[in-house]
């Protein structure tokens, strides 16, 4: 049996009739920019997230860099994020001129830690309170913003975040690339902060057909200004106020994505079951002295974007699952603190433990809503082969 670790062909056979027509739609519209997909997309992402306002970018690593901008981030500045997560997250800041500061996540969820973000602004950082600015003591950077991650679909613990960044008067941008309509305390993720941001990539949970991305916020005047951001920095054609780039989410996109989006629930819940069900499989099967499934902390929803363990000779069990047909993945093998580009910022590899267990011992198995209850149960049985000493 070959089990691929997603396969959207599966999803794309209950869809398609549907997927082909709103593309037809588009071609027929002859409007490939900025038309009536795209703007009906914003409203229904704002609504399904809870927020006033949604705008559409042609990434999910433009939503971070533009929202970034949009709050000011530029050069001489930082921006405190984590080291265990996807390179967009730190490089959105690096391309804006400005230092990603690293804290560690939690030893489970791989959220943020608050603690550490907490220790890091008060050990290593000044605050003045009358012109409300943070200061990095060593490097005499500005600190603008904290950028969370929400990773493999689940929230990092934004209640503390947020508290204690805005006690040094902070704004959150949330990196819910990974998340979209996962709930924190009655909250969907993008919510939660002053900027949430997404990517539709095909992989997604809600994903297109190519690249996409959209941010939300509450904040009408963010939402302005990453609009202004979008569209090369003009308000009217060839009248630019600031200079901004080009990034907009195409009709194409947006057409799919709407026929997609009012299955996303059912999808993510799907997901769950699935999750659930590997649970119960690794403990009938004896193997959770082993491995560790993921868990679900209090507070939060988890929608299994990836559906990740922390096991025991890793990189060996990885292996073994590839001869026998079956998808995994290493999500990181290297977190960001270690890779070879970011080495000028100085961390040393042991500084960050808990990213640096986590980029050794976890690996992402198949849990795609159409993955059957035999796929599952022959990967459970593989993986317990091979702790049987059977590979």
């Amino acid at each position: 049996m070959n089990v691929p670790l997603l396969d959207l062909r599966a999803q794309y056979a209950t869809l398609k009739d549907e997927v082909q027509a709103a593309v037809a739609s588009v071609f027929e519209s002859q409007r490939f920019v900025l038309g009536a997909q795209g703007a009906a997309l914003e409203e229904e992402i704002a609504h399904y997230c809870g927020v006033g306002h949604a705008v559409g970018v042609a990434s999910g690593t433009d939503a971070l860099l533009l929202s970034l901008r949009a709050l000011g981030v530029g050069a001489g500045d930082g921006v405190i994020t984590v080291p265990f997560t996807f390179f967009a997250t730190a490089g959105a800041v690096v391309n804006l001129g400005a230092r990603p500061f690293f804290v560690d996540i939690e030893a489970a969820g791989y959220g943020m830690d608050s603690g550490r973000l907490a220790a890091f602004l008060s050990e290593e950082c000044r605050y003045t309170p009358a012109t409300r600015q943070v200061v990095h003591t060593a490097s005499g950077l500005t600190i603008r913003a904290v950028l969370p991650v929400h990773l493999y679909g689940q929230c990092s613990d934004m209640d503390p975040i947020v508290e204690v960044a805005r006690r040094y008067g902070l704004p959150v941008v949330e990196d819910a690339c990974q998340a979209i309509g996962a709930v924190y305390r009655g909250r969907k993720a993008g919510a939660l902060g002053e900027m949430g941001c997404f990517s539709f990539f095909p992989s997604k949970n809600l994903g297109g057909a190519g690249d996409g991305g959209m941010v939300v916020t509450d904040d009408p005047s963010l939402a302005e200004r990453v609009r202004l951001l979008r569209g090369h920095g003009a308000h009217a054609r060839y009248y630019h106020d600031i200079v901004g780039f080009n990034s907009r989410l195409d009709e194409l996109q947006a057409a799919v994505l709407r026929v997609k989006l009012p299955h996303l629930d059912r999808w993510s819940e799907e997901r769950r079951r699935n999750a659930e069900a590997y649970g119960e499989d690794f403990r009938a099967a004896g193997l959770l002295d082993l491995i560790t499934p993921p868990e679900v902390l209090p507070d939060r929803s988890h929608i299994f974007h990836q559906y990740v363990i922390r096991a025991e000779r890793r990189d060996e069990l990885q292996a073994f699952l590839r001869e026998e047909g079956i998808g995994t993945e290493v999500y990181y093998p290297v977190p960001l603190h270690e890779q070879e580009c970011f080495r000028p910022l100085g961390y040393g590899a042991e500084d960050f433990p808990h990213s640096r267990a986590a980029s050794r011992e976890t690996l992402a198995l198949p849990v795609y809503p159409e993955l059957s209850g035999d796929q599952r149960r022959f990967i459970v049985e593989r993986i317990a082969r091979f702790y049987r000493g059977e590979a």
